[in-house]
């Protein structure tokens, strides 16, 4: 009887080489989704740096072609990233527009308890940056070479501080004088006279419940004018007390470290 003799093959036929396949798809797919979350914070830089790597990492057509699609991104949509604001950045601008229309407010209730003052001439509010500014004329506080507030000076100051007093504010009251000298006793310098009156503004100020240490006296004395010291309405629109109303909070102060390098020696 003959028999059938089967020759076997060397080597077994591999069923499972479709995975050679598949594993070149998955690494395509992967890198077309590395390309679309790179688009979604376009950078021009990142794009470059993304298809010179994966082109060195994979070598192969499919991906050059994958990163060549991504260089025909349009300008407009290269030079334009998606920025994502923090919510720090947030909440730092939404508490800047709070305190904005919180200085808005009392600048507006500050206009209404002068208005009668305002009208005349004698208290001018005007707003900034920094914040409000009350201009008084130092003939509606004070007498002549004078730091006693006057009678009628307590019912202005009272005004301010009654709208001043419920908020967190730093304020500065600061004393003007004109050029005209002054040597007395009690104010050898309009440096002396400028600086005590800001003081009782302060004093007066505090005794109406305004915080201590919101408050800052400064005097300038004849050398900040804002009209000419020619005229006698010069002189009378430079005697004033102004006060300041910050806006802004105050800055925080850093040591600066001495530093330790010791300095060149000087050689001959």
């Amino acid at each position: 009887m003959r028999k059938r003799c089967f020759q076997q093959d060397e080597y077994p036929e591999d069923h499972q080489r479709w995975l050679v396949s598949y594993a070149d798809f998955i690494t395509l797919l992967f890198a077309f989704f590395v390309v679309m979350y790179a688009i979604s914070s376009v950078n021009d830089s990142k794009y470059y740096v993304l298809s010179h790597s994966l082109s060195h990492a994979f070598k192969s057509s499919e991906s050059n072609l994958v990163m060549s699609s991504v260089r025909d991104v349009p300008p407009i949509i290269l030079q334009q990233p998606i920025q994502i604001e923090s919510q720090l950045v947030i909440d730092k601008r939404v508490k800047n527009q709070l305190r904005q229309q919180e200085t808005k407010s009392m600048a507006e209730d500050i206009m209404r308890a002068l208005a009668p003052l305002v009208e005349d001439g004698t208290v001018r509010v005007t707003q900034s940056i920094r914040g409000i500014t009350i201009e008084i004329n130092a003939n509606v506080l004070f007498s002549p070479g004078k730091a006693q507030l006057t009678e009628n000076s307590n019912l202005t100051l009272r005004a301010v501080a009654q709208v001043v007093k419920t908020h967190d504010h730093a304020i500065h009251v600061e004393g003007h004088t004109d050029n005209v000298s002054i040597n007395t006793a009690n104010f050898p310098s309009n440096w002396e006279l400028s600086t005590a009156r800001a003081s009782s503004v302060i004093r007066l100020l505090m005794e109406n419940g305004v915080a201590a240490h919101r408050l800052t006296a400064l005097g300038y004395g004849e050398y900040r004018p804002i009209e000419t010291n020619d005229t006698d309405e010069g002189r009378t629109r430079n005697r004033r007390v102004t006060v300041m109303i910050l806006s802004e909070e105050p800055e925080k102060i850093t040591e600066i470290p001495l530093s330790l390098t010791p300095e060149p020696e000087l050689t001959e």
